[in-house]
């Protein structure tokens, strides 16, 4: 999933381990979640957009992925 975090996180002075001690997760999670290496739980976004004081539209992109999602695996779909 692409994100804004980056950005966000930047704009507001924050390192990776600041962030990750504000939504309590570790400076690597941060990091595998700005790479786009691991997609966050939507706890943990609605927490970090929280902190920004934003929506999850704002700082985490949904686009059209090539990985089927869950229910489309379970239905069949191609």
């Amino acid at each position: 999933m692409k994100n804004r975090l980056k950005k966000f996180r930047e704009s507001f002075g924050f390192t990776q381990e600041q962030l990750g001690e504000l939504v309590g997760v570790s400076r690597q999670a941060i990091n595998a979640v700005e790479t786009e290496k691991f997609e966050p739980s939507i706890w943990l976004a609605y927490d970090i957009c929280k902190t920004f004081h934003s929506s999850i539209e704002e700082v985490f992109l949904f686009e059209e992925s090539e990985r089927k999602s869950r229910a489309e695996q379970s239905r069949g779909v191609v």
